[in-house]
């Protein structure tokens, strides 16, 4: 009898000498974080999960989960280029899907998919492009928490992939920076962090004067008086510039040039359908001549507030961390 109650006392002492041990700041209320290899994992332990994060096709969470967090979102924003003339005062143009330029393939990382369908909608709910939305964590507004492709409505507002719903995010409803984006504009984020609920859709709009945007000059003024995102940036480097090193206006050029369209290689061509050089949104890719897209990118880089000597060779950047 006395060998069997040393052997247990000994096993015993043994699993406590080899157990875990909890700091208490990994146990309060609010969990905590971590960060490695360019991935951060938001833990509670003791509690409900209350953040998740997913990178492509992982997704990483901790804590005592029950299923999937959703929050609500209803982002509303305008693009400048198919806002320069538009057909309805304050309603963008919807030239891209009237001509059936519009694809039901997202451009965007996560290639989502909408039934054409939804591109048969008129009036001020007609879709006029694939946007991006994003969510950046409070405490590090570089760190991606999520991001989906949505779909943006003549009158700025942002809905799901059926065209009407509002933007369902995988999330843990707490606070957020928020980004919008678009292929050929430039990106904005939300000046301070903003609280996403599970239930109810939040209203998150860039479009207000008013709305304060992270970094200087975020967003253009419309002669509305609304704001809209910076059009331009027709390379994707969050970035435009009309001349100088890998300036806008050039890949604008080389596009025109190098349409199989193009045979006999005018200078003067104008290239149609889903291109990043159509900065205005008409179907129209123009490198010269009447309405071309080069000179929206030297209108906006000599209109630019920051630009006070009035410089050609100005870039402007995006204000997003990247």
């Amino acid at each position: 009898m006395k060998l069997k109650l040393t052997f247990l006392i000994s096993l015993l002492l043994t699993f406590v000498s080899y157990g875990q041990t909890i700091e208490k700041f990994s146990i309060d209320s609010g969990g905590a974080s971590a960060t490695a290899g360019g991935i951060e994992i938001l833990y509670t332990i003791g509690e409900v999960n209350v953040q998740e994060l997913s990178t492509g096709a992982v997704s990483v969470s901790e804590g005592f989960i029950n299923g999937p967090m959703k929050i609500k979102i209803d982002p509303k924003f305008f693009l400048q280029g198919p806002s320069l003339n538009p057909a309805s005062a304050g309603l963008m143009n919807d030239d891209l899907r009237m001509n059936s330029f519009l694809p039901t393939t997202s451009p965007y990382a996560d290639a989502a998919t909408c039934n054409a369908a939804v591109f048969s909608v008129t009036g001020n709910d007609a879709i006029v492009d694939w946007v991006w939305i994003e969510l950046r964590a409070a405490n590090d507004n570089t760190k991606r928490i999520n991001g989906k492709s949505a779909l943006l409505q003549r009158d700025g507002d942002v809905v799901g992939l059926d065209g009407v719903s509002d933007v369902i995010m995988t999330a843990g409803p707490t606070n957020y920076y928020v980004v919008v984006k678009h292929r050929n504009h430039i990106g904005a984020m939300s000046a301070s962090t903003i609280a996403l609920k599970e239930d109810t859709a939040t209203v998150v709009d860039f479009t207000n004067s008013g709305f304060s945007t992270y970094g200087s000059n975020a967003q253009v003024v419309l002669g509305s008086g609304d704001t809209a995102l910076w059009a331009g940036d027709t390379n994707h480097t969050g970035q435009v510039r009309f001349s100088g090193a890998l300036n806008g206006s050039n890949i604008i050029k080389d596009a025109v040039l190098a349409d199989p369209s193009n045979v006999l290689n005018f200078i003067t061509y104008s290239a149609s359908g889903y291109l990043d050089i159509d900065v205005n949104m008409n179907g129209i890719g123009k490198f010269s001549g009447e309405n071309n897209d080069s000179n929206i990118l030297k209108d906006n880089v000599l209109a630019h507030p920051a630009n006070v000597l009035n410089f050609a060779t100005y870039t402007i950047n995006t204000t997003v961390p990247e």
